[in-house]
Order: C-alpha cells, then sequence, then structure tokens
C-alpha cells in the first residue's frame, strides 16, 4: 500500500445560485514514502483544493485519502503545512515562533526548545534565534515557517506555492536549500506550484492538472540527478514537455 493514497477523489463546492463547482473529479494518486511531488497546473485548477484536503482542512464530497493506511479526517500533527503567506507570529522571536506548535501540543518547555533548536541549525539560522520576523528577509521568515512545520516531526510536509511571494533569486536559493533540508530530514513532500521551473528543479515526479475540473492529465517521473542544471537540455526538455501538456490540456476545454 502507498503512503499516501489518494482515491477516487472529487471536491464539489455548492453555490447560492447557479450550478455547484465541480473542482477536482475523481483523483487517484498513490505517493511513496520519501517521494517528493510537485503539483502543477493552470490558476483554478484544485492544486491548492487537494492540498487542503490532505492537510484535513477541507474534506471530499467522493473517494478517500489514506495516510500510512488510515483515513485521514481532519488536521493532525502528522501531517504540517507551509502557506506562502509567512504566517509567522510578529510579536514571537524566531526560535518561539518554531517551538509554537509544541507549546500547544503541551511538550514542556526543555523538550520544546531542544526541538526547536534542532531545526534552528537545519535551517541554519542559530544566529537569528531571538530575531523577530520584521528583522528578518522573506526568505528568512520562510525558512522559519519551514522550521516550524518540521518541528511537529510530521509524516507528511504540505506546501502550497511557499516561494511564490519571493523574487527569482530568491526563490532559487530558496528551492535549492528546501532540497538540502529534505535530503537530511527524509520527508514526504507534496509542493504545489505554478512554476514549471520549480517542479522540474524539485520533484521526484510530478503531478499535472487539467483545468477545472482537475484531473489527473499524467504524472512524469524526473530522472535527472539533483542538484539539477536549469541549463541544461534535458531539464529544458522535460520543462517544454510538461508544458506542452498543460497547453493541449487547456486548448481542449
Amino acid at each position: 500500500m502507498a503512503f499516501v493514497s489518494v482515491e477516487h477523489v472529487t471536491k464539489v463546492f455548492p453555490r447560492d445560485e447557479g450550478e455547484p463547482t465541480v473542482a477536482l473529479k475523481d483523483i487517484n494518486l498513490a505517493i511513496e514514502e520519501k517521494e517528493f511531488i510537485c503539483i502543477v497546473g493552470a490558476s483554478g485548477c484544485g492544486k491548492t483544493t487537494l492540498l487542503r484536503i490532505i492537510a484535513g482542512l477541507e474534506t471530499t464530497s467522493e473517494g478517500q485519502i489514506l495516510l500510512s493506511g488510515r483515513p485521514i479526517e481532519g488536521t493532525d500533527t502528522d501531517r504540517g503545512m507551509v502557506f506562502q503567506e509567512y504566517s509567522l507570529f510578529p510579536w514571537k522571536s524566531v526560535i518561539d515562533n518554531i517551538a509554537f506548535g509544541l507549546e500547544m501540543r503541551g511538550i514542556p518547555k526543555t523538550e520544546r526548545r531542544e526541538k526547536a533548536e534542532k531545526y534552528l541549525k537545519i535551517i541554519r539560522m542559530e544566529q537569528f534565534r531571538d530575531a523577530y520576523p520584521h528583522e528578518l528577509s522573506g526568505g528568512m521568515r520562510q525558512r522559519v515557517a519551514i522550521a516550524r512545520a518540521l518541528a511537529n516531526e510530521p509524516k507528511v510536509l504540505l506546501m502550497d506555492e511557499p516561494f511564490g511571494a519571493l523574487d527569482a533569486q530568491t526563490r532559487n536559493v530558496m528551492q535549492r536549500e528546501l532540497l538540502e533540508i529534505w535530503e537530511e530530514t527524509k520527508k514526504t513532500v507534496i509542493f504545489v506550484t505554478h512554476s514549471v521551473d520549480e517542479a522540474v528543479f524539485l520533484a521526484d515526479r510530478i503531478v499535472i492538472l487539467s483545468p477545472r475540473p482537475g484531473k489527473i492529465e499524467e504524472v512524469i517521473t524526473v530522472d535527472l540527478p539533483r542538484m539539477r542544471d536549469r541549463t541544461a537540455q534535458e531539464f529544458a526538455e522535460m520543462r517544454k514537455y510538461i508544458l506542452k501538456i498543460m497547453e493541449d490540456s487547456a486548448s481542449i476545454r
């Protein structure tokens, strides 16, 4: 059995007037432990909706999602979520932001400090432990958000366009740093992005969703060694192939 199993998932949003909106239709996907999965597709195709269902923030209209063989029912610490917005508490220091989830779970102060320090080291921000969010760059704030999600030691890290608000250079740096964190922690990562370039750089496999209602057009294995060279011919060919699938999918609707 797959580590994360998405089985015949359909999501319909009712409307007060007019036809309901079908966001996702019959999604089936098997994700293995420690895989890095990227989900791409046009705006409104249901990428974030699927991620929120896996997180337990939304329910399915049909179908189910299993984690380690058990149905997902609501939120839990076995899944950590990183949003595009940094969502840090401005009145808390870096170390206290990282430890916040542990504090909410009632973890003793000494233990949560030890865990927070561990992930502070992983994101290489020890010298900023007592800084506040307004003193950090956008990339640094997002590193803290990632550390906060990891501090709860989830089985799956869910990332909803976490670098979308960053400038191009910082975004490239953050992608490399995320891969280094992933190599160290070996978490299963499900990462939503609009950027095909980002998906090709990061993913073991790329899931392409069609325009609404979101259906899986294709799942592509990215068989390129890391760290990947964005200027390499193989990288360009993979990106071109994925863009062609997305364009063809959009044109027939």
